[in-house]
């Protein structure tokens, strides 16, 4: 048995800011648990730029960004377990985990929980056809293509218009390879609007909206598929049916993060967005028990990542020195238009929240609405909002208590 102030499961972006904000706030004894050979989650294959831009001022790659972390742990000195995978947490914060040495158990005194998200998978989709070779999940592709060296296929349908899936198509057609056709079953794009431009249309490759992939052909390898427009209820239309020959077929159809073991731990989950109930200092149902980056909530951008596995580290620490606050709290609600809100729950204490969210639909000309009870708190116009941009709202604390027992954001169009 180990005994350490702080333990971070999870070696990826979230995970080593957290770490190092956790030092910085004054909790020396920081350890990360990474279940990879080396830190940076899913950065180590995420060879594009574009990251940084809002965090740290300029534009890097993904093993970059990953760099500028990794180098702040190690300058603090902060233990990595590296080949090891967490299998409980226990009531008392006891975290259990295998490794090539054996059994480790650690006794903390909190946990964040920093585990990412992973990619939903052919068998979570129901496509119909048999099972051949040349089916992979588009972050899968990546790591072959970047990491490992292999090229997966030369002819290649896209499902799914995720930012992985779009950056894919760009990738695989600066490889050689013909992308024939991006489809997204929604009738709207679920990626930034900055990849779509540069990914697709900067290289024309199509995407076809409210389209699905119907049925896979092949054998051996992948010999083609069948994509079918799809009506209000998402059931392909049997008219619209047609056949587009290819080797590869890529899957980007959602990213899930990885609570098994904040179930497994009793945490409450939120159903909407997969990850934990938290309030605005990202501590979970569980006291001393907080979730930050991909496992909280799926992001955008790893630049907002690092923003909120600061706030989880520096909670920690607080709660480590004594210092975490009793305060009472308000819940937050998805009003009309809106599908979550992030944090559940705000604590009456401090200046102001950052409330999180995403919309159902693409809307132009609208406004948030951030009521408790019936009386508005503040407004929030917006010239265009869309389900693959996440929304952050700052809403002052003093003005969050009154008639109501919760805050609702909904959006409304403007007259």
């Amino acid at each position: 048995m180990k005994n350490h102030d702080i333990v971070i499961i999870g070696g990826g972006p979230a995970g080593m800011a957290a770490a190092a904000a956790a030092f910085d706030r004054g909790v020396r004894d920081v350890v990360i648990i990474d279940r990879e050979e080396h830190p940076g989650g899913v950065l180590k294959q995420c060879i594009h730029n574009g990251f940084g831009l809002h965090k740290l001022g300029r534009e890097l790659t993904g093993p970059e960004y990953a760099d500028v972390y990794v180098r702040m742990i190690r300058e603090r000195g902060i233990k990595v377990y590296s080949d090891t995978m967490v299998t409980s947490i226990s009531e008392d914060k006891t975290v259990t985990a295998t490794s090539t040495g054996g059994i480790l158990k650690i006794r903390a005194k909190a946990v964040v929980l920093a585990m990412g998200c992973r990619e939903r998978s052919r068998g979570a989709l129901n496509i119909s056809g048999t099972r051949p070779a040349g089916v992979y999940s588009a972050g899968t592709a990546q790591k072959l293509i970047n990491c490992d060296g292999y090229m997966v296929g030369k002819r290649v349908v896209i499902l799914g218009s995720g930012d992985i899936g779009l950056i894919m198509a760009r990738r695989m057609t600066l490889q050689g390879a013909k992308v024939e056709a991006v489809c997204e079953i929604l009738p709207y794009s679920g990626g930034l609007t900055r990849n779509i431009v540069q990914c697709l249309e900067d290289y024309g490759i199509p995407l076809y909206l409210s389209t699905t992939v119907a049925e896979i052909h092949g054998r051996e390898r992948l010999e083609g598929v069948t994509v079918a427009q799809v009506d209000a209820s998402r059931t392909p239309i049997e008219s619209t049916k047609r056949y587009i020959p290819c080797d590869t077929l890529l899957l980007s159809c959602g990213l899930i993060p990885e609570n098994e073991l904040t179930q497994a731990a009793g945490i409450d989950i939120d159903r909407v967005t997969g990850g934990a109930v938290v309030d605005q200092f990202r501590q979970t149902s569980r006291e001393g028990v907080f979730a930050c980056g991909n496992v909280l909530q799926v992001h955008d951008l790893v630049d907002h990542v690092s923003d909120e596995a600061e706030t989880a580290g520096i909670a920690a620490a607080d709660y480590v020195l004594g210092k975490n606050t009793d305060a009472p709290c308000i819940e937050t609600r998805a009003g009309e238009g809106v599908r979550y809100v992030l944090p559940q729950r705000v604590r009456l204490t401090g200046d102001s929240v950052s409330l999180y969210l995403r919309v159902r639909e693409p809307q132009s000309n609208v406004r948030m609405v951030v009521k408790n009870g019936g009386r508005v708190i503040k407004t929030f116009p917006r010239l265009k909002v869309a389900p693959g941009e996440m929304e952050k709202l700052e809403v002052p604390v003093g003005l969050t208590s009154g008639d109501g027992d919760s805050l609702t954001v909904s959006v409304e169009v403007q007259k």
